[in-house]
């Protein structure tokens, strides 16, 4: 068979990234430009900055990948892009290159979600072995389902309110941390002690998840003991958070696995860079004899890798776009498995 290589294009927050993908799993060429030092002066990313950002970079990201690949432009099969979830003006960016490219090199265009180009990395260094029960964590999701067959799921359970993701950013904002939060949080609480007696999230024994109440828990404690005049032991107090947040990611993924019996498990998304998570979930996958697999740092966090790996199958079956395709802010998980079946 002819090998397939894929231009893919990532623009969904503040991550310029695009890379060449052979056959939905070589990296043949990857670029990163991050905008992280610029929304660190904010606290956070600013929508508008990191659409004129990418703007700026766009070409300079593809002048870089292109040089990185052993062919020429031409040999590309298929442009493909993330058109949704994530900042409208920042998709846009990335949606406007990729149909230019498809048009004046005349490829086929895939459109990707975001979230399958963060399940999808994990078929950088292993195959995904089906079915397999998998759980995305990151600023946007919190999502427990099992993947039958490429691109064949089921949505087990979601978050009801907020992201673990967006709730370790907004805890580490609390405690005076710079951007990105969630590394800062995990560093400290590498350095304290699991002292604070937090509440538990969501306890029913069903596959949904909640933080809103663990997030406003905290917000409170840190203010009254500022009001009054008492000391916020702030790395003992990342270290009980990271521990509660993670305590209910690894119950829900215990209670899956004994209940479907599923005997491999993939871990994905921004958060699945945080080795305590990785610890904690491994030691469930290891109780129900379960293969664990986490993609590399590196492809963990917003990339253009994953997002070739996710547009192979799609390239396969030929689900291309024509050049109405458009950004779309917000797409969850549920939504795409509705819409694509």
């Amino acid at each position: 068979m002819k090998d397939v290589y894929i231009l893919a294009i990532e623009t969904s927050c503040d991550e310029t990234s695009m890379a060449i993908v052979k056959n939905g799993k070589e990296v043949e060429a990857l670029t990163i430009l991050t905008q992280m030092d610029t929304h660190a002066n904010y606290g956070g990313v600013v929508p508008e900055i990191a659409s004129r950002m990418h703007t700026e970079n766009i070409t300079l990201v593809l002048e870089d990948t292109l040089k990185k690949f052993s062919k020429k432009i031409e040999d590309i099969d298929a442009i493909a892009v993330t058109y949704a979830p994530g900042l409208l003006g920042s998709l846009l960016v990335g949606v406007e290159c990729a149909k230019t490219l498809a048009f004046v090199y005349n490829k086929p265009l895939i459109a990707v979600n975001h979230t399958m180009g963060h399940i999808y990395a994990n078929n950088i260094e292993h195959d995904i072995v089906y079915p397999s029960l998998a759980l995305i964590v990151s600023g946007g999701h919190t999502d427990l389902l099992i993947l039958k067959s490429p691109y064949d799921m089921e949505l087990l359970g979601s978050t009801i309110d907020d992201s673990v993701g967006e709730v370790f950013d907004k805890v580490a904002r609390v405690l005076h941390m710079s951007y990105p939060g969630g590394p800062n949080i995990e560093k400290a609480a590498a350095k304290g002690k699991n002292t604070y007696d937090l509440p538990k999230p969501m306890r029913e024994e069903n596959y949904n998840f909640s933080y809103s109440g663990l997030k406003s828990f905290i917000i409170n404690l840190v203010h009254n003991e500022t009001q009054k005049n008492r000391e916020v032991r702030i790395n003992d107090l990342a270290c009980s958070f990271q521990v509660t947040a993670v305590e209910e990611l690894s119950r829900k993924v215990d209670l899956a696995l004994k209940n479907t019996g599923i005997k491999h498990f993939i871990l994905a998304g921004g958060v699945s860079a945080n080795k305590y998570l990785r610890q904690e979930i491994k030691k469930v996958c290891d109780k129900h004899q379960v293969e664990f697999h986490v993609p590399n740092i590196l492809y963990c966090t917003d990339n253009a890798a994953m997002i070739g790996c996710a547009a192979y199958p799609l390239y396969k079956a030929k689900k291309f776009s024509d050049f109405t395709l458009n950004a779309k802010s917000s797409e969850n998980i549920k939504t795409y498995i509705e819409k694509n079946h």
